[in-house]
């Protein structure tokens, strides 16, 4: 009489494959293969993905490859000394796989901006829980400051280099909510004080002119002379006086 043998496989999604051990871990590991293949499965990260999915993750890699590289040569050469074949070089592909991803030089360039401007906004808007207007908007300067300093290439190729601005061109990429969420709080300040006859738009550009500056010269290390803590400390007193010339 035969005996019944009966052999436990072990869940299909671990995947261990033995064929260096018997034949019948041999058969068992092309059965695991074959019904991998058959539902394409793959593991990234210990998530189980299709792959149409991981295709779009490698595509968005790629994406992310070829905006890292554009920056640095932005930043380095300067917008108008970059070149498409110059981004490709630097992330050894042609220049053919980079127009797969982006129609020229100015979309790659749209696109680091845009996400720098995401940035920028999101660390701005950390100061709109706060009710009293004129806290707030000492906040906003405050995490302005804050984002420039911490990312200062961010910074630069939002408001120093030279960028391709055409405001008849749709195609080129402009972002105002962060100039907007400050003069929509200085003209609550100024409602909340009464004042009459103010300019919101001028005292908006003079405080963006007048902390854009400080940033500018710190971020391109014009104040080196001075220690950390001055520079802080010469920002507190000039954002008072400023307080004291035009919000009193």
């Amino acid at each position: 009489m035969r005996k019944k043998i009966f052999v436990c496989l072990p869940p299909l999604n671990t995947l261990i494959l033995r064929s260096h051990r018997t034949n019948l871990d041999f058969c068992r590991s092309q059965t695991i293969l074959r019904l991998v293949n058959k539902h394409c499965l793959v593991t990234k990260q210990g998530k189980d993905v299709t792959i149409a999915n991981r295709k779009v993750l490698e595509k968005e890699e790629m994406r992310k490859k070829i905006l890292a590289s554009a920056m640095k040569l932005f930043l380095s050469e300067g917008y108008d000394r970059v070149s498409i074949r110059k981004i490709a070089d630097a992330i050894d592909y042609s220049p053919a796989t980079v127009y797969l991803y982006f129609k020229d030089k100015t979309a790659i360039f749209n696109s680091l901006q845009k996400i720098a401007f995401d940035k920028f906004f999101e660390t701005l808007t950390r100061a709109v829980k706060i009710k009293d207007a004129k806290k707030r908007l000492d906040k906003i300067g405050e995490l302005y400051m804050k984002f420039a300093f911490d990312n200062p290439e961010y910074y630069d190729l939002m408001f120093i280099m030279s960028a391709p601005i055409d405001r008849t061109n749709d195609e080129c990429y402009t972002d105002v909510r962060g100039l907007e969420l400050l003069s929509a709080t200085i003209a609550e300040v100024f409602k909340n004080n009464r004042t009459q006859k103010v300019d919101v738009e001028a005292v908006t550009f003079l405080l963006w002119g007048f902390t854009h500056g400080l940033a500018s010269l710190v971020i391109r290390k014009r104040l080196a002379m001075f220690p950390d803590k001055h520079i802080k400390e010469l920002f507190s007193k000039i954002s008072k006086i400023m307080d004291e010339r035009i919000f009193k």
